[in-house]
């Protein structure tokens, strides 16, 4: 092996790990700017802050953090909704736990979450649920008041794979849409249905239908961390939990005046409350208020 080589591997060496540093240090950079500004603050020129990034395989990536954080953005159009690329995937899931990480009491060092990620990477599947879920928080946390009534997601349009995929994208809008009336119908006393039902009216339609006639979710499960505290859980018992409070919420509504009862009616029997497609959860049909009696139900946060 002639010196030459040598110092040429030695070269490359050195580039590769100056390449992969550029990577995790702007990496980390983002997961911080997002941190600071993906709730309630906005940044006051997000555009100046993120010129610093300038690795190539983070300029779409940047492109989606600076419009998650912007204030009536427009996240839910169709360029943000398109699926990502794999490594766009990859990089926001690794922003997000940094994100996560930085609310830690005792937060790691970030390289070591980053570490940790290229050594136990998340699934596809797993990437792409933290993608619509930072997609929607932003969406609920940067557009208020939030009236989606003339958006129309049409899930055959934004290049996902598989059923799999599009109940991903739909699962995670609910599950924002539907904290939006969480409040509403748990934390006022009484419950104020016409504030729901409000925003309800507001809900964009899937498919070029009302929400809760989106039926195709028999799709192949997988688990996912929800909460960093606990083991990975199934994606499907958790996200069709929230959406079934989601629509006995709307039912109820619908049920405190005579003149909904046919939309009630509609909701019930449109729905997958009407049909065996949820599994592991017992569904008896009874009118809503009947089942808001013996059901208890719990809202549980994500930190998107």
């Amino acid at each position: 092996m002639t010196k030459q080589f040598l110092l040429a591997l030695v070269l490359m060496a050195c580039i590769h790990h100056a390449h992969t540093q550029s990577l995790n240090d702007e990496l980390i950079q983002l997961g911080k700017f997002y941190k600071s500004f993906h709730f309630a603050n906005a940044p006051s020129s997000e555009a100046a802050q993120l010129d610093g990034i300038k690795h190539p395989e983070l300029q779409t990536v940047k492109k989606f953090i600076a419009e998650a954080t912007r204030q009536n953005n427009k996240i839910a159009a169709t360029p943000f909704l398109t699926r990502p690329d794999s490594l766009t995937l990859k990089h926001l899931f690794t922003i997000r736990s940094i994100n996560w990480n930085l609310h830690n009491a005792e937060a790691k060092d970030n390289a070591e979450v980053i570490d940790s990620l290229n050594k136990f990477p998340a699934s596809t599947y797993e990437q792409l649920a933290a993608y619509y879920g930072m997609l929607f928080t932003s969406v609920g946390n940067k557009n208020r008041p939030l009236n989606m009534s003339d958006a129309n997601f049409t899930l055959n349009t934004y290049g996902l794979k598989d059923d799999t995929e599009k109940g991903i994208l739909f699962l995670e809008g609910m599950d924002t849409f539907g904290m939006m009336i969480w409040g509403f119908m748990n934390v006022v006393k009484p419950p104020n249905f016409d504030r729901a039902m409000g925003v309800i009216e507001d809900y964009p339609m899937f498919n070029n239908q009302p929400y809760y006639q989106f039926q195709d979710l028999n799709f192949p499960d997988f688990k996912l961390t929800i909460d960093k505290r606990r083991a990975k859980e199934s994606f499907k018992k958790y996200q069709l939990n929230k959406y079934l409070n989601t629509l006995l919420y709307h039912s109820y509504c619908l049920g405190q005046k005579k003149k909904t009862k046919k939309e009630q009616q509609q909701v019930m029997l449109g729905s997958i409350i009407s049909t065996s497609l949820i599994i592991n959860i017992r569904i008896i049909r009874m009118s809503s208020e009947t089942y808001f009696k013996r059901e208890s139900i719990k809202q549980e946060s994500v930190n998107s």
